[in-house]
């Protein structure tokens, strides 16, 4: 009987985590609506956030948080991809909203997302409580964490920070970092091309990228300010996956969501050479194989299964073969 790549290539390591490459965001019971309709439309391509922390009206956390329980248990929530941002942990409700969120919705939550942390006990203290509620209610599974470093004590502690239990996500938060800098960042540094090119936020981008990968945690890449021009948005999504290392990508408008899916999704001819490679090493027990007068191993075969892996979550066509023998 043939063998799985994932039984063979990883030999009981946790595997890294293949997610959608965007995350987009909705605050408001009506926007939410909105980019669950889409995601229905444009297939699993793209998880939607649901957000607790600007999206919530003061005074209204409680039933803000009791919304999203109730859109997230229904029938517009299809295909279970739906997470959640939660206030951090200055905020007075933040435990409520994890114990109405994860007590509600616990085994649907997609993530949960921790923002502004200024040190690693802070996201660790917030971890423990997700994961307090999760035993009380019962639920047997792993909550994925998605933690925001947009903060100096958060990018000083990045690599304690995607080291925490749970942690799927290292998001790069943008505008308040720069915001963080009192002044010594330009405005023109939350759009391109300052982002991509004043140094230190070029140090802050490797670094929360060198932290995630070295843990297995996927880094993700902050907003584009661009609401209208696809092509621009496009291009930060582009430079962010190629030129700096990044994953995934946030999305704050729906226009923005296919752009992002295209600028990070594998080269098609890749996912041909990928599955040609697996198929034929898969037939040879895993053993070494001559694809094209190349050598390859097991070393390759784990790149090449990671990026099929991620072909079918941005929507690139998977051969026929392949997607039977692996899928």
């Amino acid at each position: 009987m043939s063998q799985h790549p994932d039984q063979v290539l990883f030999h009981g390591e946790k595997p890294f985590p293949v997610i959608p490459s965007c995350e987009h965001f909705a605050g408001s019971e009506k926007l939410i609506l909105k980019a669950l309709e889409l995601q229905t439309k444009l297939g699993p391509i793209f998880d939607v956030t649901c957000d607790c922390e600007d999206g919530a009206p003061a005074g209204q956390e409680k039933s803000h948080a009791e919304m999203i329980v109730s859109v997230l248990t229904s029938e517009a929530n299809a295909h279970g991809m739906a997470g959640v941002r939660i206030h951090d942990h200055t905020h007075r409700h933040w435990k409520q909203d994890i114990d109405i969120l994860v007590g509600g919705a616990g085994g649907k939550l997609a993530y949960i997302t921790i923002p502004k942390s200024t040190t690693a006990a802070q996201a660790a203290e917030m971890i423990a409580y997700v994961q307090s509620v999760a035993k009380e209610r019962n639920i047997q599974r792993e909550i994925p964490i998605h933690i925001l470093v947009e903060t100096h004590g958060a990018l000083r502690e990045a690599f304690l920070l995607a080291a925490l239990p749970w942690v799927q996500v290292l998001d790069f938060g943008l505008m308040d970092f720069v915001s963080g800098h009192h002044g010594a960042l330009p405005a023109a540094s939350m759009r391109s091309p300052g982002q991509f090119e004043h140094p230190l936020l070029v140090r802050a981008k490797t670094e929360v990228v060198a932290a995630a990968l070295a843990h297995g945690v996927v880094p993700s890449h902050n907003v584009s300010l661009d609401l209208k021009n696809a092509y621009n948005v496009f291009r930060d999504a582009w430079r962010a996956r190629n030129e700096f290392g990044f994953l995934r990508m946030w999305s704050i408008y729906p226009a923005q969501i296919t752009a992002i899916v295209d600028a990070m999704k594998p080269d098609l001819t890749e996912v041909v050479d990928a599955a040609n490679i697996l198929l034929a090493a898969q037939r040879a027990d895993w053993g070494p194989i001559q694809y094209q007068g190349e050598l390859h191993d097991r070393a390759t075969y784990r790149y090449f299964w990671e990026l099929l892996k991620k072909a079918r979550v941005t929507g690139v066509k998977v051969p026929d073969e392949a997607n039977s023998a692996f899928f």
